[in-house]
């Protein structure tokens, strides 16, 4: 017989956060990092900030654990506050320094290739990752949550607390305009966004 041990659910790193227990934390975190991590990058354009707001994300989870209902699912939670946390970065005026071939390198690397193919992938991914970063924030974060992190259009809803026509309407006209500017490039979108190119 092994001694495999399956991953406690969501639910029960919450049940035992709340009862003080931070090894549960360290596991929620080491769970979601790389996803909030993305999400937080993707809107802010930064991976100073980014990291920052993976921080004050996991520091509000503990300090709301005892609000956190340990029956509903976790993930939309953590987007909602790192969508919050990313905007209120942007409100205050802190992205300045931000240049699209930072996010590309932190977002997705090359694998190992033929120098003409990484650079021609790379070009892609480049033009792919500028594309969503002129969007509007707001479809910005809607492209951001639908491809990168593969929420339904309800849960992206549930997330902006947001009508879904709302959501479904940002989505299109997002569509629309990385259509106009990618062209045939648009099929590439949620490779680009899942590192896979």
């Amino acid at each position: 017989m092994s001694d495999t041990t399956l991953p406690l659910p969501d639910n029960e790193l919450i049940n035992r956060l709340q009862k003080a227990d931070l090894d549960s934390l360290g596991i929620l975190f080491e769970r979601y990092r790389a996803r909030v991590y993305r999400t937080a990058l993707a809107i802010v354009r930064d991976p100073e900030a980014a990291e920052d707001i993976l921080q004050d994300c996991f520091l509000k989870v503990y300090a709301n654990a005892q609000r956190i209902d340990a029956e509903r699912p976790l993930a939309p939670w953590l987007y909602r506050v790192t969508v919050n946390l990313s905007y209120t970065w942007l409100a205050r005026g802190k992205n300045r320094r931000t240049s699209i071939d930072n996010v590309s390198d932190h977002l997705a690397s090359p694998m190992r290739q033929a120098p003409d193919q990484v650079t021609e992938e790379t070009e892609l991914r480049q033009n792919v990752r500028k594309a969503i970063s002129a969007l509007s924030l707001d479809q910005r974060v809607v492209i951001v949550l639908y491809y990168l992190n593969s929420l339904s259009l309800q849960e992206i809803a549930e997330v902006l607390d947001l009508p879904i026509g709302t959501v479904k309407s940002r989505l299109y006209y997002a569509r629309e305009n990385l259509r106009a500017v990618l062209g045939p490039n648009m099929i590439w979108l949620p490779e680009v966004a899942h590192g896979h190119i």
